[in-house]
C-alpha cells in the first residue's frame, strides 16, 4: 500500500493532539484509527503524498470555515479530498445559512481547535461545530487525514467521517 508504518492510534497517543486522543477514546470502533509518524516538514498534503507514496485521491483535507451572518460568526469544518477544493462561497455558505463564508484565519483555527496548523483533523473538534464531509471522502475505502499535530497522520476508513457528531455528508461539497 503506502510507505507508512501504521499503528493503532491509541497505542501512540504521543502522536495525537489531546482533543484527537479524547475523540478516539470515546469512539465506538476505535480500531478503525491507525496512526503513522511522519516528518513534520512534510505534513502539507502534496509533500506528504510525494514522500510517502499516498495518492492524492486518498488524502482528505480538513479546513476550518468562518460563516458570518450579521454580527454572528459560526465556525465549521469541511472535509474534502486533496484532489478537490471545498465550495466555500457556494455550497458551504448556503448550508451554513451565512451571508459570507471564508477560511478562518490560521490563528483562530489553531486556537479554537487545539490543534497545529497543517494537522487539523475533523476528529476532536468542538462538539457543536458542523462537520461537512464531501460524499467522495466517505466513499473512499481509506483516507489519510491530520492527527491534530504535524508529525503524524491518521488513516481511517472514509465512512468513519460520516459518524462524527455533527457531521453531514454532502454530495458536491467539493469542486
Amino acid at each position: 500500500m503506502w510507505e507508512l508504518s501504521l499503528e493503532p492510534a491509541l497505542d501512540r497517543t504521543d502522536l495525537l493532539a489531546e482533543p484527537v486522543t479524547e475523540a478516539i477514546r470515546s469512539w465506538k470502533g476505535q480500531d478503525a484509527f491507525q496512526v503513522t509518524e511522519i516528518d513534520p516538514e512534510l505534513a502539507d498534503t502534496a509533500a506528504f503524498c510525494e514522500r510517502y507514496g499516498a495518492p492524492l485521491e486518498t488524502s482528505a483535507n480538513c479546513v476550518i470555515v468562518a460563516a458570518k451572518r450579521g454580527g454572528d460568526v459560526r465556525l465549521a469544518a469541511c472535509v474534502v479530498l486533496a484532489t478537490t477544493r471545498a465550495d466555500v462561497n457556494g455550497v458551504v455558505r448556503r448550508r451554513l445559512d451565512a451571508r459570507k463564508a471564508s477560511f478562518a484565519p490560521q490563528e483562530q483555527a489553531v486556537a479554537e481547535t487545539g490543534m497545529e496548523y497543517g494537522g487539523i483533523t475533523p476528529f476532536g473538534l468542538p462538539a457543536d461545530w458542523p462537520v461537512l464531509v464531501d460524499r467522495a471522502v466517505v466513499d473512499t475505502p481509506h483516507v489519510v487525514v491530520g492527527s491534530g499535530v504535524r508529525r503524524s497522520k491518521l488513516v481511517v476508513p472514509g465512512a468513519v467521517l460520516a459518524g462524527i457528531g455533527q457531521s453531514e455528508v454532502i454530495e458536491g461539497l467539493a469542486r
